[in-house]
């Protein structure tokens, strides 16, 4: 005669629900149900996990609070639809018997019949199950694996996750609307706009991921620094070779990008900029850096005096005017007749370029390989700290080099477009200025004021050193 059993759990789950709709979970449910019925059980309540695989060794949460009911004493057997449902790891079903033991559960129900936990063949079966169910889900996961990577060989797109932004649907044609952001937002962040004024400009223009949600700084590098952009096919995070799509942007915009973006000098956490001409002015006395110095309710910037500025305090200069002054000269430098001679006649080449960026990115190896050296006791103090300056100065030259040869191409983007930058120039975000800026001046020399207490501007005391 069937035991009366009047506290049952349900369990039912799926590894994956690719329409949401949870049908797998609901057949499984139906049946359990009429298995219960079948049996005189009354079921005290139901625990679901959707879309959950158990081989991965995530958390379950309805499995757990399952757990949870029948270490309490609350549950007194369980109806699964198969012992699959429940685990596909050895471990798992060790834990689960642990609990079941303790509590004084014995009966595990599934569809294909009874699980006695307590008695030693019923024991036998369930780890024999449950070893069989964890070879088949690795030898899933090693066919999974394989065709994936076949796939990748192809050049072919992977059609599981969310679509990529700048394609549709079929992961190969550009789409009409995001593919010219994507470009728009290469070029801006090549000509030096910062990664938070792209993500602020797209969150102004009401552009979203494909996913519907606001654009992050992290996203937008992940974005434009994705080889998929450029036309290439990416597996585990490397490329093997050419997509089948064409690219969005040219490989050399994206070599650059990279460079620019993944940079590890790159700073990340900068705080608001509030003065357009950080890091551009020097000190017409000493050479010294100028750094922004306000006396309200002026801005300034000042030759700073002190054992960590070490500037001479003898250059002050007041902020608005000089930025105003700078702002007009690069915008009337922009549509100089020997600008566009200069971008065209560039004689950088892509391959110099590329060679640069190698040098930087195998000197910033050698640095992480020495620290693990000196950790590991491999050098001494001397030893570590004189192979470190070499390497420092090298990848500080290489990184000035970079920078120099990839500024007219940065500058390409606003050459030619003086007049029409000046007329919304107030409408601009500070960074997008200073990008506009910085694309064709090097620095500006301020040399000392020759009428004191004056609140103007003597042009006479700005020299700017152009970059084109």
């Amino acid at each position: 005669m069937t035991k009366t059993r009047s506290a049952v759990a349900i369990y039912a789950r799926i590894s994956q629900d690719r329409t949401g709709e949870e049908l797998g979970v609901k057949r499984q449910l139906a049946d359990c149900r009429a298995e219960a019925e079948r049996r005189g059980w009354t079921v005290a309540d139901e625990y679901v996990d959707d879309d959950i695989s158990a081989y991965s060794g995530k958390q379950r949460p309805e499995y757990e609070r399952m757990l949870a009911d029948l270490t309490d004493g609350r549950r007194d057997g369980v109806i699964v639809w198969h012992m699959d449902r429940l685990h596909r790891r050895p471990v798992e079903l060790e834990r689960f018997v642990e609990v079941c033991t303790r509590a004084g559960v014995r009966d595990v129900v599934t569809l294909s019949g009874d699980v006695d936990l307590v008695n030693g063949d019923g024991l036998l079966m369930a780890r024999l199950l449950a070893a069989v169910a964890a070879n088949e889900s690795d030898a899933k996961r090693r066919r999974g694996a394989r065709k994936a990577l076949e796939i990748a060989q192809s050049g072919r797109p992977t059609m599981g996750g969310p679509r990529p932004f700048g394609f549709q649907d079929d992961r190969i044609a550009h789409h009409p609307v995001e593919a010219p952001v994507v470009r728009q937002l290469a070029r801006r962040a090549l000509a030096g706009e910062t990664l938070t004024s792209l993500a602020n400009w797209l969150q102004d223009e009401r552009i979203t991921t494909t996913q519907g949600k606001e654009w992050r700084t992290s996203t937008v590098r992940t974005m434009l620094t994705n080889p998929r952009m450029w036309g290439m096919r990416v597996h585990q995070s490397q490329v093997i070779g050419k997509a089948v799509w064409e690219p969005i942007i040219t490989l050399d915009e994206g070599e650059r990008l990279c460079r620019k973006l993944l940079d590890p000098a790159r700073r990340t956490n900068r705080s608001a900029r509030n003065y357009a001409l950080s890091g551009l002015l020097e000190c017409g006395k000493c050479g010294n850096r100028l750094h922004s110095h306000p006396r309200p309710p002026y801005r300034r910037y000042g030759c700073l005096k002190g054992p960590d500025s070490r500037g001479c305090g003898g250059i002050y200069i007041y902020a608005e005017k000089l930025e105003e002054f700078i702002a007009e000269a690069v915008l009337y430098r922009l549509d100089s007749p020997g600008m566009h001679q200069a971008i065209t006649e560039d004689p950088t080449t892509p391959e110099q370029v590329r060679a640069l960026g190698e040098a930087i990115e195998a000197d910033t190896a050698r640095l992480d390989e020495l620290m693990e050296m000196w950790t590991d006791g491999e050098l001494t103090r001397a030893q570590f700290r004189t192979a470190q300056e070499r390497l420092s100065k090298r990848l500080e030259d290489n990184r000035r080099a970079f920078s120099r040869l990839t500024h007219p191409a940065d500058a390409a983007e606003y050459v030619g477009r003086g007049s029409e930058l000046r007329a919304k120039w107030s409408t601009l975000n500070l960074d997008q200025q200073v990008a506009i800026i910085k694309s064709v001046l090097r620095k500006v020399t301020i040399l000392p004021a020759t009428t004191t207490g004056r609140h103007g501007l003597d042009p006479a005391r700005v020299v700017p050193e152009w970059r084109l």
